[in-house]
């Protein structure tokens, strides 16, 4: 780690985008082994004095001051401790601030995986359960489609030919390692077995729609929506599910109409699975 006399020494943006490295480093160790007595490439000390330092830069927001003394009073409090969660948080609180102060606009690749490795063994499911990301051009809404799948219980996401890859290292990032644990493959949408709906305008409300216990939810395209031959094949199955909208937009991001809809989905299922 670079010294704190000599970090003082460097122009002020070049000193930022450093101290912005290493509590990125810091956040990152910290969240892979949290609970635990230190060992780390730093130590609780430098990390307060390099805290101290910044708060001392006249040059910063008094909003930003602000919560920079708060994030080196969090560090300084959990010295000879186990790491805890306030000591994370001090820590990203620091590394976002930099960012923003160094013209780095956060991106979704900046996020750090706090969770950690997942256990498949405890993942949930409700079986016979599947969505289907039709012509989904995001990696990052691919991603996120993938962790909210996880979390709702999904047990299989199916892909279309051309929807972007779920491998894709902006994909990977936002699914924080869900990926790995939700089975997929990319099919046709002529191969999808069983009763289906499509997550569309101009549907059934979410709260009154009937959901199936088995069955595949189709999503499409942030740009187009669902395709004609997915339209189609949800109105000879089960139709379509809407979500009601009160602004003058009128339509949500493709993922977030994609959570409130399996949410819901989920909801059905433990309701009907589990309090039958």
């Amino acid at each position: 780690m670079i010294p704190i006399h000599k970090l003082m020494k460097l122009p002020r943006h070049q000193a930022l985008r450093k101290i912005c490295k290493i509590f990125t480093q810091a956040e990152q160790e910290l969240s892979r082994s949290a609970g635990v007595p230190l060992c780390y490439s730093f130590s609780l000390e430098y990390l307060q004095d390099i805290a101290k330092y910044l708060v001392q830069d006249r040059e910063f927001s008094e909003a930003a001051v602000l919560e920079l003394v708060l994030a080196e009073k969090s560090i300084s409090q959990t010295a000879d401790e186990p790491i805890n969660l306030s000591l994370i948080r001090a820590c990203n609180t620091i590394r976002h601030i930099l960012l923003a102060e160094t013209g780095q606009q956060t991106a979704d690749w900046d996020f750090i995986d706090h969770l950690g490795k997942l256990d498949p063994e405890k993942r949930k499911v409700f079986h016979g359960t599947r969505v289907f990301l039709e012509d989904i051009r995001s990696p990052f809404n691919v991603g996120s489609m993938f962790r909210t799948a996880e979390s709702f219980g999904v047990e299989t996401v199916l892909l279309s030919p051309l929807c972007a890859d779920p491998l894709h290292p902006r994909a990977q990032r936002t699914a924080m390692g869900c990926v790995s644990v939700v089975p997929w493959q990319r099919i046709n949408i002529d191969e999808i077995e069983g009763p289906l709906f499509v997550l569309e305008t101009g549907g059934t409300n979410v709260n009154e729609f009937a959901f199936p216990d088995t069955g595949t939810m189709i999503v499409g395209s942030e740009e187009l929506g669902a395709s004609p031959k997915a339209l189609k094949q949800a109105e000879k199955s089960l139709g379509r599910v809407t979500i009601q909208t009160y602004g003058a937009k009128g339509s949500l991001n493709a993922g977030t109409a994609f959570g409130i809809a399996l949410q819901a989905w989920a909801h059905h299922l433990f309701i009907r699975r589990f309090h039958a």
